[in-house]
C-alpha cells in the first residue's frame, strides 16, 4: 500500500512539472497526413465516380469535420469517455484520483485517460505501446509522458480540433478506425445521420472494440442513459433488452463495400496505370485521384447499354461493354466493363476481355491494301463463292446473308461488310503482313499471321475492345497510333502506323450510307445526322457483336454478347451493338456537330464509271497516281474445253463442326460448254456452277456430257463426322 501511494504521489508531481517532451504535431498537419483506406477516383471535373479500398490492414473512411458529425455522437463520445472534457486542460485530476484510489483498494472504477490523453496515444504510438516486461500495460513513465503530451495538445489545439481528430483516429470494431468507417460499415449511413441509439453504441465500442455483443450493448445502454439525463429526460427508462437485440444485429453488418461507384472496371485499370506510373496511392492527399473519365457520359453510356441488353434479353444476351476515347488525346471518357446486375459475370471486364472481332478488322485490312496500292476504293472484287486452299483443307468463306453480290467495288465491299472480297484482299496482302499492320495499330495478337490464316480477314483472332477501339481511333487520326490514357497528363507522341491517305479513304467509305446500302439499307441505325464512320461485326455463331466508329472528336466501341461465350440468338451488328453506339454518339454530339475530315495531301478526286454498269457512276477518292476513270469486269471464257476448275484433284475438305451440316455447301465450278455434275456416280446438277452438301469420305467428282461420257474428274476427301448418310441421288 505504501508503494502504491508513493507511485501515485510521484506521478501527480511529475504531471504538474513542466516537461521537455517533443513538440506535438499541429492539427492541420495531422489532418493533412490522414490517409483513408479507400481511394476515391474523381472524374475529369472533380466529381467522385468510384471508391476503391487500397489498404487491406485497416478500414478508414474520409476525414470528417466536426460539424459533419452527428451532435448525438459528439455527446455520446464525451459522456462515455470524458465527462469533463470541456473543463480540464488535458488531464482529469478528479478521475486520476478516483482511479488511483480505486486501484489502491482493488475497487473497479472508470479509467483516468481523457479524450486528449487518448488522442496523444493515437498520435504517438510510443505513448500507447506496452513496455517490455510490463505485463501488457503501460508503465508509470508512459502514463506520465502521455499526460504531458495531452497538456501540450491542449495548449496548441482547440477543444473542437481535439474532438474532431479523436473521432477520426480512434480504433473501433475490428479493422475499423474512425467514425466515418464505423458509420458506413455498421449503420450504412454517413456520420452526420447517426441517432442517439446508434451514437451510444458507437461510443460503447471505444472502451472495448472487440467485446461480445452483450457487453457492448450493456455499455451502450449506460451511455444512452447518460445522454438522456443530459437532455433532461432523466425519468425515461432505457430499453436495454431492445438495445441488446439491435447491437447484435448491427455488429453483424458489413455495409461498407470494398468498391462502390459508377465505374468499377475503369477504376481498377486506372489504379494499375497510376502504380505503373510510379504514383504512391497510399500517399495521395485526401485519398483522391483524378481521372480522364466524364461522369455524365459514363452514366449515359451505362444506361444506354443496360437498356439495349434488356431489349435483347429474350435473344440470349446478357453481357456488354463500351468505351469512349477522345481522338486527339487518347483519354478514356467512358468505360463500361459489364452489364453488372444483368450479368452472371459482372466482375469480368468486357473492355479488356479478348473476343473475336468479326468484320471490325476489315477497315484495317482494306486500308493496308490501299496504302500498298494493291487496291483503290473503286477497284472491283469478286463476291462469289470461293474455295481457298489452306494447310488444313479448303477455307470457304461465306457472306453474312449467304447472298453473293457478284462483282463489287472496294467501297461497296467494305461498307456493306462482304466477307468473300475481304478474304480475297487478304490473299493479296498475306496474313503475316496483315498481322504486322494490326500490331502497328495497337492490337497485340497472341499468334503470328500464319497461325490464323485467311480467316484473319473475318476476325478469327481474339482482340480486346479497348485495343480495337483505339485502332479505329488511329484511322480517325490520319493513321497516327497512340496509347490510351486513363489519368491526366502529357500524352506520349503518336507514331505513324498507316498511310494517312489510306486512313482518310477508309473513313470516307465507312461514312457513306449509300455504300452500305447493299447490306444495311439506306436508313439504318448506323446513319447519324452528323459526320461519322462506323463498322459493325459479328463473330462466328453470333458469339460476339460489335459496333465501332468515330466522329471528328470521339471514337466509340461497343461489344455485346455473353461472357461465357454462349451464342446469341439472331443478333447482328445492327440489332445488337449498333443502337448503343448510335445513342452514345448522339449524346456526345447533342450540342456540337462533327465535320468530315479534310483530305490529306496526296489524295485526289476522280469521276469513275464501271463497265457493264456494275455500279452507278460517282466521284471517288484515290491516292495520287492510282486514279483511273473506268473499271471493267473481264467476262468469263465460254469456249474453253470442259474441265473442273474447283475443287482441284486431291483436295481435302474439313467440315466445320460449328455450322449445321445442312447449311454447309461446297461450290463446284467448271469452265467450257454446258455439262452435268455427278458425285460418286450420282447425278448432282447441271451448269458450270453447282453447290454440293459434302459428307465425310473419299469421293469422285465428275463432269459428264449429255450421253454420260466423263469429260473431267477429280478425287476429293471430306473429313469430319457431321452427316451419317449421303443424300439420296439418282443416276444421270
Amino acid at each position: 500500500m505504501k508503494r502504491a501511494l508513493l507511485c501515485l504521489a510521484l506521478a501527480l508531481a511529475a504531471m504538474h512539472t513542466p516537461s521537455a517532451h517533443a513538440a506535438v504535431p499541429g492539427f492541420s498537419e495531422v489532418r493533412r497526413d490522414f490517409r483513408p483506406s479507400d481511394l476515391t477516383l474523381l472524374d475529369r471535373d472533380g466529381a467522385p465516380v468510384q471508391r476503391l479500398r487500397i489498404d487491406p490492414q485497416v478500414r478508414r473512411g474520409q476525414w470528417m469535420a466536426l460539424a459533419d458529425i452527428s451532435p448525438a455522437l459528439r455527446q455520446a463520445m464525451v459522456l462515455g469517455e470524458d465527462k469533463r472534457f470541456y473543463e480540464h486542460s488535458g488531464v482529469d485530476w478528479r478521475a486520476v484520483s478516483a482511479a488511483a484510489w480505486g486501484n489502491l483498494w482493488n475497487t473497479r472504477t472508470r479509467g483516468a485517460s481523457t479524450i486528449t490523453m487518448q488522442l496523444a496515444g493515437l498520435l504517438d504510438e510510443r505513448l500507447r505501446a506496452p513496455s517490455r516486461g510490463s505485463g501488457g500495460g503501460r508503465d508509470w513513465g508512459q502514463k506520465i509522458r502521455q499526460a504531458q503530451a495531452a497538456k501540450a495538445l491542449e495548449r496548441g489545439w482547440r477543444k473542437d480540433q481535439i474532438l474532431e481528430a479523436y473521432l477520426n483516429l480512434v480504433p473501433l470494431r475490428g479493422e475499423i478506425v474512425g467514425i466515418d468507417a464505423l458509420a458506413r460499415t455498421l449503420f450504412d449511413k454517413a456520420p452526420q445521420g447517426l441517432d442517439m441509439r446508434e451514437s451510444a453504441l458507437a461510443a460503447a465500442l471505444v472502451r472495448a472494440p472487440n467485446a461480445p455483443p452483450a457487453q457492448v450493448a450493456a455499455r451502450a445502454c449506460a451511455v444512452l442513459g447518460l445522454m438522456r439525463q443530459a437532455d433532461g429526460d432523466g425519468g425515461g427508462k432505457t430499453d436495454c433488452a431492445a438495445l441488446d437485440l439491435f447491437t447484435a444485429a448491427v455488429l453483424q453488418r458489413r455495409a461498407f463495400d470494398a468498391s462502390a461507384g459508377i465505374a468499377p472496371h475503369f477504376a481498377r485499370q486506372a489504379l494499375r496505370e497510376a502504380q505503373a506510373g510510379g504514383i504512391n496511392l497510399a500517399a495521395l492527399p485526401g485519398g483522391v485521384l483524378r481521372s480522364t473519365l466524364s461522369a455524365p457520359l459514363q452514366r449515359q453510356a451505362t444506361a444506354a447499354l443496360t437498356r439495349q441488353l434488356r431489349e435483347l434479353r429474350g435473344r440470349n444476351v446478357e453481357d456488354g461493354a463500351l468505351v469512349v476515347l477522345d481522338n486527339a488525346s487518347g483519354q478514356v471518357l467512358a468505360w463500361v466493363g459489364s452489364s453488372r446486375q444483368l450479368s452472371r459475370a459482372g466482375e469480368v471486364d468486357g473492355v479488356l476481355a479478348p473476343r473475336q472481332p468479326g468484320s471490325t478488322l476489315k477497315p484495317l485490312l482494306y486500308a493496308q491494301a490501299i496504302a500498298q496500292r494493291r487496291l483503290t476504293a473503286a477497284s472491283l472484287l469478286d463476291d462469289t463463292p470461293a474455295q481457298i486452299s489452306a494447310a488444313s483443307g479448303l477455307y470457304i468463306p461465306q457472306d453474312y446473308d449467304h447472298d453473293f453480290k457478284g462483282r463489287v467495288s472496294v467501297r461497296s465491299a467494305l461498307a456493306s461488310s462482304l466477307n468473300v472480297p475481304a478474304v480475297r484482299t487478304l490473299l493479296m496482302v498475306t496474313p503475316e503482313a496483315f498481322a504486322g499492320q494490326l500490331r502497328a495499330s495497337g492490337i497485340a495478337l497472341a499468334q503470328d499471321g500464319d497461325y490464323y490464316g485467311y480467316s484473319l480477314a473475318l476476325g478469327s483472332a481474339d482482340v480486346p475492345l479497348l485495343q480495337l477501339t483505339n485502332a479505329c481511333r488511329m484511322l480517325a487520326n490520319g493513321g497516327r497510333a497512340g496509347a490510351v490514357r486513363l489519368l491526366p497528363g502529357t500524352a506520349p507522341p503518336a507514331r505513324q502506323a498507316l498511310d494517312a491517305r489510306a486512313a482518310f479513304i477508309v473513313g470516307d467509305i465507312l461514312s457513306d450510307p449509300n455504300a452500305r446500302a447493299l447490306t444495311f439499307g439506306l436508313d439504318s441505325v448506323l446513319r447519324t445526322p452528323f459526320w461519322s464512320a462506323v463498322k459493325t461485326g459479328t463473330s462466328k455463331d453470333m458469339r460476339d457483336n460489335w459496333a465501332i466508329g468515330w466522329s471528328q472528336r470521339y471514337t466509340v466501341g461497343v461489344w455485346v454478347g455473353n461472357a461465357d461465350g454462349a451464342p446469341m440468338w439472331n443478333v447482328s451488328g445492327v440489332s445488337g451493338a449498333a443502337p448503343v453506339w448510335a445513342e452514345v454518339m448522339g449524346f456526345l454530339h447533342r450540342h456540337a456537330g462533327s465535320r468530315a475530315p479534310t483530305p490529306p495531301p496526296g489524295v485526289v478526286r476522280q469521276h469513275v464509271r464501271w463497265g457493264s454498269q456494275l455500279e452507278a457512276e460517282r466521284d471517288e477518292w484515290f491516292i495520287a497516281g492510282t486514279e483511273q476513270p473506268e473499271f471493267v469486269s473481264d467476262p468469263a471464257p465460254q469456249s474453253a474445253p470442259p474441265r473442273i476448275v474447283s475443287p482441284t484433284d486431291g483436295t481435302i475438305i474439313a467440315l466445320d463442326p460449328d455450322i449445321p451440316p445442312a447449311n454447309q455447301r461446297l461450290r463446284l465450278q467448271a469452265q467450257g460448254r454446258a455439262a452435268a455434275w455427278t458425285i460418286d456416280g450420282h447425278f448432282l446438277a447441271r451448269g458450270p456452277i453447282a453447290q454440293w452438301p459434302p459428307w465425310p469420305g473419299h469421293h469422285v467428282l465428275q463432269l459428264v456430257d449429255a450421253r454420260g461420257k466423263t469429260l473431267d474428274q477429280v478425287h476429293i476427301e471430306v473429313r469430319g463426322a457431321s452427316v451419317k448418310h449421303p443424300p439420296a441421288g439418282r443416276r444421270p
